[in-house]
Parts: C-alpha cells; structure tokens; sequence
C-alpha cells in the first residue's frame, strides 16, 4: 500500500464527508450541466441526456486534504473530454476549466485544462457501481484523479472554460493549494501575514481572528492562548505548552499537536479535521462540538 505523505486510511467501508452535505436548497428545477465559455458550441445537457451518453469505468484512490484516504473507488461517468468534443471543443483561447456546482453558495473549483484533459477527469455518476448519494455529490460530481479530493466537485450544474484562472471557493476562500498534487503534499498557500503581526501576536499571545495558516511554533510556552476563531490550518505546534488555550471556533484541520500541553484547552465548536494529537496532554480539555474527521491521538 503506497500513500501520499501524512494521508491514512479511512475506517474499512466508510467515506468521511467533508463540506456541505446538500446541493441548492429550495432548488427542484430539473437537474442539468451547462458547459460554456470559450468552448466552440454552448451547450446545456439534461442529467437523463448525460446519463444516456457512452460511459466509462476508472477506477482512483480518493484523498482528502483532511488526510484521509479511500483506496479503489470505481467510477463510472463521461470524461471532460468526450464532452467537450459534443460541443464541438475549446477555442484556442481556453486556458483553465472551471467546475461549478450546484450549491447555496456554488461552490467552485478550477484546474488547467491541459491537466484536466491529461489526468482524465470524470463526470462521474456512480461510485462502486451504485448511484453516488447526494451526500457524497450524487446524481453528478466531477472526479479528478491524482489530485486531493477538493478538485472534484460534488453537484455539478456548470463547466466553464476561461483564458484566465478563476480561483475555486476552497483555494480563494478557505487557503487550499490551487495544484493540490497529494504526492508533493500541496495542502495550503502560506499564511499572508507579516512578522510584525506575528510578533504582536506572540507578545500578548492573542490570535483571535488571525489567519495563521503553517505558522511554527513548534516548543512555544502559550499558556493562556487566545485564538478564537482563528484559521490556523496546518500550524505547528508540536511540543508546545497550550495550557488554558481557547480555541473556540478556530480552524485547526491538519494542525501538528503531537506532544503539546493541552490540558484545560478549550477546543469547542473548532474544525480539527486532520489534526494530529499524537502524544499530546489532553487532561480536561473541552472538545465539545468540534470536527473530529480524520483527527488522530
């Protein structure tokens, strides 16, 4: 079994789902996938209409930037590329595809669209060999292989090709790499922050709010810790003291906490999705509420 780094393996026949769990609500407009942009010929296919076109079986690994992994799901679908040949191919323009799903907030996600066509990216509607469920992106998602898993857009109802990169929700919103190769471990962009803030922050030990993304403090006495609702995905802080830190609504998934002090820490209502507490002090710390998919102790 060979994973990308820092990945493992979801528990034997589960699927862990991460971010929304509904497409549009209020939405019962029959269900379709419009392609357009710099594509030859705009078209608007039906779900019937798609489901009824020539399919083909791939079989991937799934992997979640939360670092869990799924091994062998079988998809069946159209690849981007038979049906961008329905309507009639990319003008010579077309640099990116963008992926749009059919969500309250349409949610999007964008990839080069030479490493679209090259990877082999489905319109999948089953995953082994049963209709995908709506939770997991059911009736029709995108499955872009050898990418994390952000790259596949549950819901999809518009496929956009563009001359110019259009950020996706999770890489423009939330920080995630825009390549997203599991392999070279492309989780995060860095944290835009500059060392005076970080430094103010450290002296009154105040981070509420902040956007921290992979800041290391590996070792840091952080006694009384004040990081209420800060976006710390991917920190560091292995080895540190978090006695009395509040975390409160932070974003703390794929956080490095092995060996902390975390007695007393106040963890409630905080995405923890990935984080790692291995050998970590958790005497009477408060995690009610928080995400716990893919966490490990």
């Amino acid at each position: 079994m060979n994973l990308p780094p820092n990945q493992k393996l979801a528990a034997p026949g589960k699927w862990p789902v991460v971010g929304e769990k509904a497409p549009r609500a209020g939405d019962v407009s029959p269900w379709s996938v419009t392609v357009h942009g710099l594509v030859t010929e705009r078209r608007v296919f039906g779900l019937e209409e798609l489901r009824n076109l020539p399919q083909i079986a791939q079989t991937h690994d799934i992997h979640c930037v939360t670092r869990w992994s799924k091994l062998g799901v079988t998809f069946t679908g159209i690849l981007l590329a038979d049906l961008l040949a329905l309507c009639g191919g990319p003008l010579p323009d077309a640099n990116y595809v963008s992926f749009v799903a059919r969500s309250d907030r349409e949610h999007s996600t964008s990839l080069v669209l030479s490493d679209a066509l090259e990877l082999g990216c489905l319109i999948a509607f089953t995953a082994d060999g049963a209709p995908l469920d709506e939770i997991h992106g059911g009736p029709v998602r995108v499955v872009t292989p050898g990418r994390y898993f952000y790259k596949s857009v549950k819901w999809l109802e518009r496929i956009e090709l563009l001359s110019e990169d259009r950020l996706g929700y999770w890489e423009g919103e939330i920080g995630y790499h825009n390549a997203a190769d599991p392999w070279r471990e492309e989780r995060y962009i860095a944290a835009n922050i500059s060392p005076k803030t970080l430094e103010r922050a450290l002296a009154t030990r105040n981070f509420s709010g902040l956007d921290l993304r992979g800041v290391d403090l590996r070792g840091r006495d952080l006694t009384g810790l004040s990081a209420f609702g800060a976006r710390l995905r991917d920190a560091h802080f292995e080895g540190a003291n978090l006695t009395d830190a509040d975390f409160t609504h932070a974003n703390l998934s794929n956080a490095h906490l092995e060996n902390a002090n975390c007695t007393r820490a106040k963890f409630t209502d905080s995405d923890l999705e990935g984080a790692a507490f291995e050998g970590a002090i958790l005497t009477e710390a408060d995690l009610t509420g928080a995400s716990l998919f893919g966490t490990t102790f």
